[in-house]
């Protein structure tokens, strides 16, 4: 006779889980992304599953303490809270690890002349005004003043009129405009310029310097902890774009400046470095605006073409 007490086999193995399927150290893994199988987005699915068990591989790896655990969440707890409206300090977190410039060269990778990517870095958070070719972007008056010069084309050499070329950069004292509200004019350094029928840009700027990036932030206290200093060589800020071509940002960076082989968020390519050459002639300083003597240097953007668009020989959408 059974008894009315004993559990039914049948309705066990229906309701529970092999104990194989269950979480182990072993499986966690395996199991943890078995739980992702019905996730509709493919993509999704695949990042989700990858992070799981690049993500358990790490904690095991290392054999993680609840103690580490809890301080690695109060570090990403602080580290969004450090967060505002002109400071991201999650993209200066993402800048330090080396993942922002991996990205940007998977998503971006050069070739065959064209102009290689760079980290935006958390500072472009405001719009750049719109500035004729030839304005002064410095409105504060400080450092050594400098003609900065380019032009904008495709692959094949042929100029891409009307290119828009946005341009950020850092004082004399190394800070950005956002850095020092009530300290530097509003939207200083910045400026949003429309390249001339050949593809053609110039304006005024000072020669840029190496800074310090934040560093009263966790970012700055996990630097602080690993012996790493903080500095990123002088450089300006470029994003480039026109219809039909893929957008690129990247920097110019000043040859021979202090930290330009350790840069804190390891966006130097060679390619983008440039002497920024003095220039001793008056009639130049008069044309360009510019006290005498001043700086210069050149910077030739060459853009992808974007392979859902097609470019007529006239560099135009077809």
């Amino acid at each position: 006779m059974t008894s009315h007490n004993a559990p039914d086999p049948a309705v066990g193995s229906a309701a529970r889980p092999g104990s194989s399927e269950l979480f182990s150290e072993e499986r966690s893994a395996d199991v943890v992304a078995a739980s992702f199988a019905a996730t509709p987005d493919p993509r999704l699915r695949q990042v989700l599953t990858s992070l799981v068990h690049h993500l358990h591989d790490f904690v095991k790896d290392v054999e993680l303490t609840e103690r580490e655990w809890a301080a690695a969440i109060e570090f990403l707890t602080a580290t969004g809270q450090a967060c505002t409206s002109t400071r991201q300090e999650f993209i200066l977190l993402s800048d330090v690890l080396g993942a922002s410039m991996l990205v940007e060269t998977l998503n971006n990778r050069a070739g065959g002349g064209l102009t290689e990517s760079t980290v935006e870095g958390p500072f472009h958070m405001v719009a750049s005004p719109r500035r004729e070719l030839g304005a002064d972007i410095a409105e504060d008056g400080k450092g050594a003043p400098c003609l900065v010069t380019g032009s904008v084309a495709g692959p094949d050499g042929r100029p891409v009129p009307h290119a828009t070329v946005d341009v950020w950069q850092a004082n004399d004292d190394g800070f950005y405009d956002v850095q020092q509200p009530g300290v530097q004019p509003p939207l200083n350094l910045r400026g949003l310029f429309t390249a001339d029928d050949g593809g053609r840009f110039w304006f005024r700027s000072i020669v840029p310097r190496h800074y310090p990036i934040p560093e009263d932030g966790p970012v700055g206290r996990l630097l602080d902890a690993t012996s790493r200093h903080p500095n990123r060589p002088a450089h300006i800020h470029f994003e480039v774009s026109a219809p039909g071509y893929r957008t690129v940002t990247t920097h110019l960076f000043v040859a021979g400046t202090p930290f330009i082989d350790s840069d804190a968020v390891f966006g130097v390519k060679p390619s983008l470095v440039r002497e920024f050459p003095t220039v001793d002639d008056p009639e130049r300083a008069a044309a360009a605006g510019l006290p005498n003597p001043f700086r210069t240097v050149n910077f030739d953007v060459v853009l992808r073409p974007d392979v859902d668009t097609d470019i007529d020989t006239d560099g135009r959408e077809a």
